[in-house]
């Protein structure tokens, strides 16, 4: 299985919110996947991004 690093988009139209998460290259954007492992907040001065670096380098593994 081919796994990504991708950003699922939540809220409401013209205020996107994103969470980071590992999921497979095949599903959607906004479908299954398999690990949360961060979130990233365009709407904030400057842009705020947490991310848990552990999970993400496992999860490419």
């Amino acid at each position: 299985m081919a796994t990504k690093i991708r950003l699922q988009r939540g809220g409401r139209k013209g205020y996107a919110f994103y969470s980071i998460v590992i999921a497979d290259a095949r599903a959607p954007r906004d479908g299954k996947f398999t690990e949360k492992i961060g979130t990233y907040n365009p709407n904030t001065n400057p842009a705020t991004v947490d991310l848990n670096f552990e999970r993400a380098f496992i999860g490419l593994a």
